[in-house]
């Protein structure tokens, strides 16, 4: 064991998941990384989960006893963990190799993240890659707090002080748990991605995420109430449309087959919408856009401040067919900063007013002038309305 490294605790709360615990065991247990603690908080299970776990017995700690559910598990887990270091591994899921490493390394070069987080795959219940998990981009508070979870849990690892101050898991939810731990770490602490794959999610009929529902809907929408502010975010299209086309979809199954020409037209409306809507919504509703390029209204978000500015790197390319723009700064209502800046690359320290010096910053950065991009040669043309590339957003080193 190496006294130099931080000890790292990995949880995996378990409930008859047998047929899957042994791979997710291999998985931590065959990390490149020497100073590892691993706890594996079983709910009672009656499959094979205590004698797979007992062929190990001597490089993991198992407790096999009733809980109150999977975020229980993982709390009861984390009060035992010994580690400066903590993450959670769910009974079906994978580490990849060299995971916990890549989380040291980043969290060492960051000593101000709360939590770093990684790339991922999707993996079949036979455990073969369906895809890379999607989602996953460099962090983003607004779009995390406003749009949707992007950090793929399997990824995640976070310091143990941050719990000291955010507190638990919260016990009450049962699909969003991670997501909103995310948020509320993401709300006093930076989050760090690193580019490296690091873990996969099993993606199979009876795991709740596919299963969830309308009620998994209903909870994702209150932790993002709860957090963003927002009575109605984005978000709620996002994972609302989708699963209401599922739900109408095997609704429809059950219509008598002579009307199949009808739900199947239905089906393919409901398709072609929950699509547009959905992506439409992704890509415009903070208004930065993933390319960089910042609409005449975007939507940012920040921990509490660690310095008195922020910093903006914002470029107005030479061929713009404007010459100048003028920005403004809005929080809580109120604009507190005017910039105006022309072709060029260009840093922009802009002070905070003392009142939010203390909480998260909840900013919208409006745009005087914008542009239509220039029709391409071939293709579709982009009709996104372009003000200017935002290419930094940071507190003032």
């Amino acid at each position: 064991m190496s006294a130099d490294l931080p000890l790292v605790s990995v949880v995996t709360p378990s409930y008859n998941q047998g047929r899957f615990i042994r791979a997710t065991i291999e998985s931590v247990l065959s990390q490149d990384y020497p100073n590892l603690e691993y706890i594996v908080m079983d709910g009672g299970s009656t499959d094979e989960t205590a004698a797979v776990a007992r062929e190990y017995r001597n490089r993991l700690t198992f407790i096999s006893e009733p809980d109150r559910g999977q975020s229980h598990a993982i709390n009861k887990g984390f009060a035992r963990a010994r580690g400066e270091i903590v993450s959670w591994l769910n009974s079906d899921d994978l580490f990849l190799p060299g995971a916990v490493r890549h989380a040291v390394e980043a969290l060492r070069r960051s000593p101000e993240a709360g939590a770093v987080y990684g790339e991922g795959y999707q993996i079949d219940v036979k455990g073969d890659v369906i895809s890379r998990f999607a989602p996953t981009q460099k962090f983003d508070l607004w779009r995390l707090l406003n749009l949707s979870d992007f950090i793929l849990q399997q990824t995640a690892f976070f310091r143990r002080a941050v719990f000291d101050r955010i507190g638990w898991l919260d016990e009450s939810l049962y699909f969003g748990m991670d997501w909103e731990i995310f948020m509320r770490i993401g709300l006093e602490y930076p989050i760090e991605y690193v580019p490296e794959f690091m873990g996969a999610i099993r993606e199979y009929a009876e795991a709740k995420t596919a299963s969830g529902g309308h009620r998994r809907v209903m909870e994702l929408v209150k932790i993002m109430r709860r957090h963003g502010g927002r009575a109605f975010p984005p978000g709620a299209l996002v994972y609302g449309l989708p699963t209401y086309e599922r739900l109408l979809n095997a609704a429809l199954a059950k219509w008598p087959p002579a009307l199949a020409p009808i739900t199947n037209r239905i089906a393919r409306l409901m398709s072609r919408v929950t699509g547009r809507v959905v992506g439409e919504t992704v890509r415009s509703a903070q208004g930065w856009y993933t390319d960089g390029w910042a609409s005449t209204r975007a939507r940012l978000a920040l921990p509490p401040p660690r310095a008195r500015a922020i910093e903006l790197d914002v470029f107005l390319p030479p061929w713009a067919p404007i010459d100048r723009q003028t920005i403004a700064l809005r929080s809580e209502g109120r604009i507190f900063a005017r910039e105006s800046f022309g072709r060029g690359e260009f840093t922009i320290p802009i002070a905070i007013p003392r009142g939010l010096w203390s909480k998260p910053l909840h900013l919208a950065v409006t745009a005087e002038r914008r542009f239509l991009p220039p029709a391409p040669a071939v293709g579709r043309r982009d009709r996104r309305k372009l003000c200017y590339l935002l290419r930094r957003v940071e507190f003032e080193k």
